[in-house]
């Protein structure tokens, strides 16, 4: 059996090339210190997911 050339991505959060393989522990990351500052930001509320708000009920006369 030939082995599949290794996939290198790039870190999420440093942007260093990373290996997408299960070797990886950590990925897409290249290390714990990149995906525990990746999971700060997401605690803090650095990021988010965009939404719309939901309508009022008294937006809609017909229900």
């Amino acid at each position: 059996m030939v082995a599949a050339a290794e996939r290198l991505v790039p870190c999420p959060q440093c942007r260093a090339p990373s290996p997408y393989s299960p070797a990886n522990r950590w990925r897409p990351f290249c290390s714990p210190r990149c995906a525990g500052v990746d999971l700060g930001a997401w605690a803090s509320e650095s990021y988010h997911v965009a939404t719309q708000a939901p309508a009022d009920a008294d937006d809609n006369p017909e229900q």
